[in-house]
């Protein structure tokens, strides 16, 4: 799951949607930096504090990402998706399509719920600008398992660059997927595969209840 179908329910509580957005900001500032379930659980609290919100938004988050890669649907979108990307990138090529094709599908079950929701998106940035980045840092360092100081400086650039607004067309994800791929050192994407993340788009959208089931994540 990405940023915004890890926090599209919980827009109400600004440090429990910052904690569910914490795994993911961590991985692109200081991947030493990691959050283990066994480690977050006892600074949760029940308080009502931004230390307590923090950690629980944090084991949402896990709890979270722990069920959504193991379900059937997930699978089955992410294998579609990487059989598209091999046929248009080619049995030889470096992408790793299966890498892709979860990577991906995570970006489009995003655009699928800003696409259904577009208010929400505007609803989500403006909590973010309610929390304070020093505050996250702080509390981010008491309860992982390494320190950070870079996680502070980076919240405001990511309120700033909202670039989930991006996925609301295929030039947008494919801009942002690039990006993706230059941090981790890959090549960009060649421009044929904008057809993968349309039919991907519409694949997503027909298979969006069973990604995010009512009974577990609410309508």
């Amino acid at each position: 799951m990405n940023y915004f179908a890890h926090g599209f329910h919980h827009i109400d509580r600004p440090y429990f949607l910052a904690g569910t957005a914490v795994p993911d900001w961590l991985s692109v500032v200081d991947r030493g930096v990691r959050m283990r379930e066994r480690r977050v659980a006892p600074h949760v609290d029940h308080s009502g504090s931004p230390a307590d919100e923090l950690a629980a938004g944090v084991l949402k988050h896990l709890d979270d990402d722990g069920w959504f890669h193991e379900t059937r649907a997930f699978h089955e979108v992410t294998g579609e998706m990487a059989r598209r990307f091999r046929a248009v990138l080619g049995p030889e090529d470096d992408f790793r399509p299966g890498f892709l094709g979860h990577i991906v599908t995570e970006m489009l079950l995003d655009a699928v719920l800003i696409e259904q929701a577009p208010r929400r998106l505007d609803d989500y940035y403006a909590a973010l600008e309610r929390i304070d980045p020093r505050e996250i840092e702080r509390n981010v360092n008491r309860i992982a398992r390494g320190e950070t100081n870079r996680l502070a400086p980076f919240i405001p650039l990511f309120r700033e660059a909202k670039f989930l607004r991006d996925y609301r067309t295929t030039a947008g994800i494919q801009f942002r997927l690039n990006q993706v791929l230059r941090r981790i050192r890959l090549n960009p994407l060649p421009d044929a595969i904008a057809e993968v993340l349309d039919t991907g788009r519409d694949l997503v959208r027909e298979r969006r209840a069973d990604l995010l089931p009512e009974q577990r994540f609410g309508p």
